[in-house]
């Protein structure tokens, strides 16, 4: 997998939406988080990725 420079993040109750994109701007993350599962996934992404985060 390219590495993640930019992740989005649309919260909910008990689940996350997570989007992650490349240097070249092409999508190379979609994934579904339990809400205790979004600590150890952040923690594991490189230093200096951006994170936007989405809420209704």
């Amino acid at each position: 997998m390219d590495q993640i420079i930019r992740t989005g993040m649309d919260t909910s109750k008990h689940v996350f939406q997570l989007h992650g994109a490349n240097a070249a701007e092409e999508p190379t993350l979609r994934k579904k988080l339990r809400r205790k599962e979004v600590v150890a996934f952040f923690e594991k992404l490189p230093l200096g990725c951006l994170v936007a985060v989405m809420d209704d």
